[in-house]
């Protein structure tokens, strides 16, 4: 049986060092579907994506796919030109589906995923590890895959649910919700863990549970307001950032600045 953690972990690990960069771009780009012309609208989705994966690939370590993309241009569609396009230039691919769902569900998730090409997909440990996260790390180490937990999302509401104070089991203490889920992405042996940019303090109070055990990934930085040298200072591995590249008039020279200015903060501390 291959192990996921370090499979996938060597995967970041070899592209991040052969790039020099520690940026995950979030391809969420998004289009509006009119109940006619909705092929022209894909196709034109799917250049506007690639000419941006194109334009950028050289500075970053993943890429990473969320729904906004995923559900328009279908995963066994469109879809697959972005995955060829991304494995040509030896990127790792991370899926963000947040995997919430119980056992048989969690598992044809992963199935398909990885069956499409992905390398890692990203799931919610609410869901907790017996016919939830359980199935979908077992079939991750089947395939050599990656699993990635959630510990704190980047927007205000996270605070309702990641925020919350519970009382873990065999503990007499109330811990936040947040550390709950970074010890067990420890216990559970995850590829990465997932604490939003613009809470700092966050990922400082997670980094001193999993060390260098699960690295963290940081996304909400430019759009919502993280800032890159707060979430590295803190403990961030790998900055996941979007809008600030794919929005811009120039996402080349954007995702080249990030990546200087991510490599300038690590060569600080």
């Amino acid at each position: 049986m291959k192990n996921s953690a370090r499979s996938f972990k060597e995967l970041m690990g070899s592209s991040s060092s052969s790039r020099e960069t520690r940026l995950v771009l979030a391809l969420d780009i998004s289009a509006k579907l009119p109940q006619s012309g909705m092929d022209v609208t894909r196709k034109e989705l799917l250049v506007k994506a690639l000419s941006i994966l194109e334009r950028t690939n050289e500075h970053i370590a993943a890429l990473k796919i969320n729904h906004q993309l995923l559900l328009p241009l279908g995963l066994y569609d469109l879809m697959q030109a972005i995955i060829k396009k991304a494995k040509d230039y030896s990127l790792p691919l991370i899926m963000d589906c947040k995997a919430n769902d119980v056992e048989h569900t969690n598992r044809w998730i992963a199935r398909h995923y990885f069956d499409a090409g992905f390398d890692a997909i990203i799931a919610n440990p609410f869901i907790g590890w017996e016919g939830g996260i359980e199935p979908i790390m077992s079939e991750s180490r089947e395939r050599g895959k990656g699993v990635i937990l959630l510990a704190y999302m980047s927007h205000k509401g996270a605070t309702e649910g990641y925020g919350q104070r519970v009382l873990p089991e065999h503990s007499k203490n109330p811990l936040p919700q947040y550390l709950v889920f970074a010890e067990k992405a420890v216990r559970w042996g995850a590829d990465g863990i997932v604490v939003g940019a613009t809470y700092p303090e966050k990922i400082k109070e997670i980094h001193r549970i999993v060390g260098d055990k699960v690295p963290i990934y940081s996304p909400g930085i430019g759009a919502q307001g993280g800032e890159i040298k707060e979430a590295f200072k803190a403990g961030c591995t790998f900055a996941i950032i979007g809008r600030s590249i794919y929005e811009s008039e120039d996402p080349t020279k954007s995702a080249s600045e990030m990546k200087e200015k991510i490599n300038e903060v690590l060569r600080e501390l």
